[in-house]
């Protein structure tokens, strides 16, 4: 019997704090025309000192997905957390919410970093897990509290980013989830998106370094060709996805890819406009919203994707 990594459930995590366009024109130059204009964001939510945490909130998503899948955290027996800004150097996240869910199964946990890919990394990990029978019910999140290392001087960076936190119940089945997915990277273009760690620097204050229109570019560029690839490789049509759950980084980077795909805006799961770009969190969010909206239905066929630092970027084809 095949055996298949299905979606069984969904949660998402976002901070209380808002902080607008308007908010950002206060103490930075820039403006709410120009954000919107540029990359499509009015509003991001920003994690509250004392309040959250990287770790909490993957919690908070967690166990929303649980709940929503209808099983016990008893039943998780592999843990993956897809983060840029872990709670510590160590231990990892994964470890810190497997033990805040009460799991002492001593199952696998760990986490990984391809930063806003991270999802989709998590996602082929744990398909291969599931495949092969090493596990039968993994928790995955993507999770991220970007607004720790940013630098609110910089205009061009300081309007891209938010915090939150999104996870999947995958499980395995006998039915048809995720087709295929296709992870890949380049570190060749390291030096266009990077954030330094002080442990090496003592001088360096928390901030993302980015070259924005080369970012751009990359992105339309791998994006346009990985679409392609997964869909010859799981031997598919672009005619046969219902809907493209993109990662939230920049409407005119996601209207590209949906012209690729030959789908309408319609076709198009968007939260960018209120979460702006969540990194690692950015494509779950995405998806549990849209399931809760019922949007999205039972036997549609999605077309996930994400792009980010490493360069490292991927796609996966899952039927819900």
């Amino acid at each position: 019997m095949t055996v298949y990594s299905k979606i069984i459930g969904t949660g998402s995590y976002l901070p209380k704090k808002k902080l607008t366009n308007d908010d950002l024109e206060k103490i930075v130059d820039t403006s709410d025309e120009w954000i919107i204009k540029r990359v499509g964001i009015k509003e991001r939510r920003i994690v509250s000192e004392g309040e959250d945490t990287t770790a909490t909130m993957s919690e908070a998503a967690a166990r929303a997905a649980i709940e929503n899948a209808g099983i016990t955290p008893k039943e998780i027996d592999l843990i993956i957390v897809a983060t840029a800004t872990p709670d510590f150097l160590f231990p990892s996240v994964a470890c810190i919410v497997q033990y805040s869910l009460g799991i002492s199964n001593e199952c696998p946990a760990f986490d990984l970093n391809a930063a806003c890919a991270g999802f989709i990394y998590g996602m082929s990990v744990a398909d291969q897990y599931i495949k092969v029978g090493t596990a039968k019910t993994v928790l995955l999140i993507g999770v991220e509290s970007l607004s720790r290392v940013i630098d609110w001087q910089d205009r061009h960076t300081c309007v891209l980013f938010g915090d939150g936190a999104g996870a999947v119940v995958l499980q395995a089945s006998d039915k048809p989830g995720i087709i295929h997915t296709n992870i890949q990277a380049n570190g060749q273009f390291a030096p266009l998106l990077y954030s330094k760690n002080s442990l090496w620097d003592k001088d360096e204050k928390p901030k993302i370094y980015m070259k924005g229109r080369e970012v751009f570019k990359a992105a339309v560029s791998k994006l346009e060709s990985i679409v392609d690839q997964t869909l010859q490789q799981a031997g598919m049509e672009k005619s046969e996805i219902d809907w493209l759950i993109p990662h939230q980084a920049n409407m005119r980077i996601i209207k590209a890819t949906a012209m690729r795909l030959s789908l309408p805006m319609e076709k198009v799961i968007l939260t960018i406009e209120h979460h702006g770009n969540t990194s690692a969190a950015s494509v779950p969010l995405a998806l549990d919203h849209a399931l809760r909206l019922e949007q999205i239905h039972q036997g549609d066929i999605l077309m996930l994707e994400a792009f980010g630092a490493g360069f490292a970027w991927g796609a996966a084809l899952v039927k819900i």
